[in-house]
């Protein structure tokens, strides 16, 4: 992969955000994301969208894809799944274990680049999730793809919930500057001083690598990987922006005006292995 997403010179640069990010989160009094010590109490970190899609999993082998530190996987083994996370920071699955064994839950944790997920995990899925910042990290979808596949079992199914290509191409929104190509899969680079969870905390600052892909491109690399789409979901409201860019309305749900309208902000996407 050289230097493509998470293998190679761009994945050494991006693994070293993710440990320190790993480190920090959930450790810090502004951190809006990672409430450990709620999650231990039993809050239910997982969003309406994918446990909608998901459906039961109750009894199912659930394969979480780029976990960090695995609280959304074990919010699915609390909801009854078997679960394993693959994460590519070492930092991010040594917490990830710390979490599972102070949670009581049991999980299985592997260090490996979703672009080359190991032959371990071949055919051991009723279900490979990812959601919420993802394929911007991967600089090979079409591999990433395949790999999905390959760990699924025959029938079972990929869900993927991601932000929106669209609205990554967006700095800001008030006011609405463009910064990002859509698709093409180029490498950006740039500076990264601080972390989504928290915007006041500033780290070392260190240079990460993303990669824009339109959702054709997303589309045509599950197809590629020999997935089946049984979904494509295209969503204007969400009760979440990761981003902190939208404005939450009064209903509390966040929404992208445009005009007289609203653009969509996440996807989703269910494919299955024939």
């Amino acid at each position: 992969m050289d230097s493509k997403g998470q293998g190679g010179s761009a994945g050494a640069l991006n693994r070293a955000v993710w440990d320190e990010r790993a480190r920090v989160h959930g450790t810090t009094p502004g951190d809006r994301f990672y409430d450990v010590e709620g999650f231990l109490a039993g809050r239910q970190t997982l969003l309406g969208l994918e446990r909608e899609l998901a459906g039961e999993v109750r009894g199912l082998d659930l394969l979480h894809l780029q976990c960090h530190f695995g609280m959304d996987t074990l919010s699915w083994a609390r909801l009854g799944a078997r679960v394993t996370g693959v994460d590519f920071s070492p930092v991010a699955v040594h917490r990830a274990r710390e979490l599972a064994a102070r949670a009581g839950l049991a999980a299985e944790f592997v260090e490996a680049d979703t672009q080359a997920l190991p032959a371990s995990l071949a055919g051991r899925f009723d279900l490979a999730v990812a959601t919420y910042g993802v394929l911007c990290w991967i600089g090979d979808p079409d591999a990433w793809m395949r790999g999905a596949a390959m760990a699924l079992r025959p029938g079972g199914r990929l869900l993927l919930v991601d932000l929106h290509p669209l609205f990554q191409v967006f700095a800001s929104y008030e006011p609405l500057v463009a910064d990002w190509p859509y698709g093409g899969g180029a490498a950006l680079r740039e500076p990264v001083t601080g972390t989504y969870a928290d915007p006041e905390l500033r780290v070392e600052a260190r240079e990460a690598v993303q990669y824009p892909h339109s959702l054709g491109e997303i589309v045509t690399a599950a197809a590629g990987a020999g997935l089946v789409l049984a979904h494509l979901g295209e969503h204007t409201e969400a009760d979440t922006d990761g981003r902190g860019l939208l404005p939450r309305g009064e209903d509390g749900r966040h929404r992208f005006p445009f005009g007289q309208t609203h653009l969509p902000f996440l996807y989703s996407l269910v494919a299955t292995r024939p």
